[in-house]
């Protein structure tokens, strides 16, 4: 029986903005079915980590292999979750347009989407508990809403890799519980999803791995192991009182 290859490799990835270097020397691997969450200061790359990891932005140099593969090979099998404030939320789409565009690696573009599509992206809205709001207007909406209905477009799609960036900003409580749920039994399933996080309180709850980053890879490995005060302050100068009353409380 082969071993199973890496979800997601990252060998000396740099990339720089006009100049100025963004990321650094970034060497980590994932395996496939796990939840990681990536984590850091502001300004610390972790949108841009992940952007360049999917070819959203170039990069300087480096080697990254998603699900064994160079993204070319695999695209469609990888399913994204831009930040909310990425969105263009005056388009004219409503809901149910928007999470069938979830099947179009599969149907190419070319081929209007049957009934069957259809059916599949009103069944990936019950998921998220949005059905009722099909056939309205992506930006009448709440965050909480609007992130539900592009999980609901990952969902559609099939995927094996799912990456959402900073998908939790400025959402409702209850549909934050929902989408964790929902990527919780990818991972179960045994999909691989990468988030890029900002609520370190909620990590240990979250993700079985973490990335700490400020513009290089601080450390990559169990939640239990990053959320360390000494390993956390490395990345973070500020204090982090939450941390500070976990290490008192061991």
């Amino acid at each position: 029986m082969n071993a199973m290859k890496p979800a997601i490799t990252v060998k000396d990835l740099y990339v720089s903005y006009h100049g100025a270097e963004a990321l650094r020397n970034i060497n980590f691997s994932l395996d496939q079915g796990m939840m990681a969450g990536i984590i850091g200061p502001n300004g610390a790359g972790k949108s841009t980590l992940l952007k360049s990891m999917l070819q959203l932005i170039p990069k300087d140099k480096g080697d990254v292999r998603l699900l064994g593969k160079p993204l070319k090979d695999v695209r469609k099998q990888i399913a994204y979750v831009p930040q909310r404030n990425d969105m263009d939320w005056t388009f004219p789409i409503n809901v149910l347009d928007t999470v069938i565009l979830g099947t179009y690696p599969e149907l190419g573009l070319f081929r209007r989407p049957k009934k069957r599509d259809k059916d599949w992206a009103y069944h990936c809205l019950e998921k998220v508990g949005m059905a009722a709001y099909a056939k309205r207007q992506i930006g009448e909406l709440s965050g909480g809403q609007q992130q539900r209905v592009f999980l609901a477009r990952a969902l559609a799609q099939k995927a094996e890799l799912f990456c959402l960036d900073e998908p939790f900003v400025g959402i409702d409580v209850t549909s934050e519980e929902m989408i964790v749920s929902i990527l919780k039994e990818l991972r179960d399933e045994g999909k691989t999803v990468l988030v890029v996080h900002h609520d370190l309180s909620k990590a240990d709850s979250y993700f079985n791995e973490l990335i700490l980053l400020n513009k290089e890879l601080i450390q990559k490995g169990p939640v239990s192991d990053i959320l360390n005060p000494d390993v956390m302050m490395k990345a973070y100068e500020s204090q982090l009182p939450f941390l500070q009353s976990k290490r008192g409380a061991i």
